[in-house]
């Protein structure tokens, strides 16, 4: 009974920056389950439908092509509006509102271009990328991209709601990004032909939209700001915001790289193989909503407000302990993941066109992939630490560290282990962050008290 009550005296006795990233960990674990669980069956319903086919292959050579610029601008900007919302909210109300409209008109202008610069490039993309794959699946993938050219333009007004509900700590975006899943799932099981690519574009573009509809309306609620589109950008906000994502989008361009990356290399060993990896990505995606979402999105507003308040050795005592956490919660999810990998395959996908041979090759591939999950959960606490205390130069160095590793990794672990090698070069790559990572948050750089970067 002492035992007991002098853990129990422990528990009240932890601080409440502690408890209000704990509690937003386990609201954003519980939305992130069942936004992939919609997910998951989302992915049943392809793999009972579509098998590892040339249909997937397109679909999500497509999917990488179109959302890789605006992934990459939404990850730049997820990590530096945060830290921005969370000081403006301190500001008069009309220069709130202001510079939200303001926000709402570049994110659409910024994926107009995108979209623009996709079109273009679109036949030499394809050359690059499906060198090896037949004629018929790079034809579909050019009439893929048409219909789902509007997802690419729609990801940055959806980053920009999350984050205004973020920044005020409600973390009800993550449920919501199961919107895409479900919609793409209805098509998909309503649709009578079982070849056409058809339900897969309408289903991801329309997610798309809905998505950020509800979004939008969930936002204003939350911040209770009604945003007026802007087309100027004369914001006091704007200057900082430049220099942030300026900096911060040379280091995230070069990691983006590394999905393509993957795909160029995986195409070259002919059809099939970007859909038994793309499976195999998904499944590993669920893990890392799980943990690594969590704690990332639950973490960044805290660390931002005691930034913000001059305690930088707080927030630097709380990312090094949540960090190691994360580190010890991937280990064991890792391990536990590797030996239910076989009957968690075959419960999602083992159906319809996707045969037990198929099983064995997707679960034999994300059993690799779990390397990367303790350094990815422990890695994202700490680059939402460095990321508030505006150390954007740093992480723009990682990042260019990191593609190179992983670039060497493919190059070599592909000729000897195949498509395997794949999946463990991000696994040696996610090393190198953390060791990256770990190193500038204990330097002295760290320490120095600022005023924040926005």
């Amino acid at each position: 009974m002492s035992q007991i009550a002098g853990w129990r005296s422990r528990l009240l006795q932890i601080h409440p920056d502690h408890s209000r990233i704990a509690r937003s960990a386990v609201w954003v674990s519980l939305f992130a389950l069942m936004g992939k669980s919609a997910g998951a069956l989302k992915e049943m319903a392809i793999a009972y439908r579509y098998g590892i086919s040339n249909v997937v292959d397109a679909y999500q050579l497509t999917l990488t092509l179109v959302t890789w610029l605006p992934a990459t601008f939404v990850a730049v900007l997820s990590v530096v509006l945060v830290p921005a919302l969370v000081e403006l909210r301190g500001r008069p109300r009309q220069e709130q509102a202001k510079f939200l409209g303001e926000l709402d008109v570049m994110a659409i202008f910024v994926g107009v271009v995108f979209a623009v610069l996709l079109y273009f490039a679109w036949p030499h993309a394809l050359d690059l990328m499906a060198r090896n794959l037949s004629e018929e699946t790079r034809l579909m993938s050019r009439r893929m991209m048409l219909g789902m050219a509007p997802v690419g333009i729609v990801m940055l007004t959806i980053c920009v709601y999350a984050a205004r509900l973020q920044a005020r700590e409600k973390h009800v975006n993550t449920l919501l990004e199961c919107v895409p899943a479900v919609v793409l799932l209805g098509f998909v099981l309503v649709w009578h032909d079982p070849s056409s690519p058809v339900p897969l574009i309408l289903g991801s573009t329309l997610g798309f939209l809905l998505q950020a509809v509800i979004l939008g309306v969930l936002s204003g609620r939350a911040d209770n700001i009604r945003a007026r589109l802007s087309f100027s950008v004369s914001s006091p906000q704007w200057p900082h915001m430049y220099r942030a994502v300026g900096v911060f989008m040379i280091g995230q361009f070069i990691m983006s790289l590394a999905t393509p990356l993957d795909q160029y290399f995986v195409a070259g060993l002919g059809d099939g193989n970007i859909a038994t990896l793309g499976y195999a990505s998904r499944v590993l995606g669920l893990l890392v909503s799980m943990g690594a979402v969590a704690i990332s999105r639950a973490t960044l507003p805290v660390l931002s407000e005691l930034l913000s308040a001059g305690d930088n050795a707080r927030a630097r005592s709380i990312a090094l302990k949540w960090s190691l956490f994360m580190l010890a919660v991937g280990c064991v999810v890792a391990v536990v993941a590797w030996l239910l990998a076989p009957m968690v395959v075959k419960l999602l996908f083992q159906r319809g066109a996707f045969s037990a041979a198929d099983t064995v090759a997707v679960s034999g591939l994300f059993r690799w992939g779990l390397i990367q999950i303790p350094f990815y959960f422990s890695v994202l606490v700490l680059v939402q630490l460095l990321a508030s205390e505006g150390r954007f130069k740093a992480m723009a160095g990682i990042a260019a560290a990191n593609f190179a590793v992983k670039v060497v990794a493919n190059y070599f672990l592909i000729r000897w282990l195949g498509i395997t090698g794949v999946v463990l070069a991000t696994g040696v790559m996610g090393l190198c962050a953390f060791v990256c990572y770990l190193f500038f948050t204990l330097s002295n750089g760290s320490l120095k008290n600022k005023t924040g970067p926005l």
